[in-house]
């Protein structure tokens, strides 16, 4: 089964958490900088959202080029990721409105968490649909920022809860990790087609 359908709904979905992400931020009562003031959080909050959704987008888009078909299991991985990105906007909303308060900081830690071993339980099912002569797993190599991202979610859930501040610094700084460009499978993708 080709990748098409699943990349289509994968892309909608991902609109629509992005799309109710944006409704949840309220509009000032007033048109001075004190009446933007108290709203900061929830804009902040949105904005790192917004560059998760951001990364996880194109990192599907680039997977998703990088497999070969579909099975069974591939579409129930991705449904299991979509699910827990689903989850952002509440994650989002709770922590922005409690102007990043250790539980809402800890709560959107373990959305992010679950939704990084997700993306990898989907990048397992689609190299398993490949087999060992898998582009993805040669594009992948050893995946640092892969296995290293989740460890930094755990450790910010557990900082949330005495530094707050320093858990959100974590989450900020792992989403710049990912924010610089990966080429790894452009790379692989650009050699299997120059050998073709």
């Amino acid at each position: 089964m080709k990748t098409g359908r699943l990349e289509a709904f994968s892309d909608g979905v991902l609109a629509i958490i992005i799309t109710i992400m944006v409704l949840e931020l309220k509009v000032p009562h007033g048109a001075g900088l004190a009446d933007v003031a108290p709203l900061l959080p929830v804009f902040l909050s949105y904005v790192l959202s917004f560059v998760y959704v951001g990364i996880y987008w194109n990192n599907h888009h680039h997977m998703m080029h990088a497999a070969g078909g579909v099975s069974g299991a591939v579409l129930w991985a991705n449904l299991h990721l979509l699910f827990w990105l689903s989850l952002l906007p509440f994650a989002t909303g709770w922590m922005g409105e409690n102007h990043f308060a250790a539980l809402p900081t800890a709560g959107y830690g373990v959305v992010l968490f679950f939704a990084a071993v997700a993306y990898w339980i989907l990048q397992q099912r689609i190299i398993a649909v490949e087999g060992p002569s898998s582009s993805l797993r040669a594009a992948l190599g050893s995946d640092w920022k892969g296995k290293a991202s989740p460890l930094c979610y755990l450790v910010a859930i557990a900082l949330s809860f005495w530094l707050p501040q320093v858990a959100q610094a974590v989450y900020v700084a792992v989403a710049l990790v990912w924010v610089i460009p990966d080429r790894r499978i452009e790379r692989s993708l650009s050699a299997r087609e120059a050998t073709r």
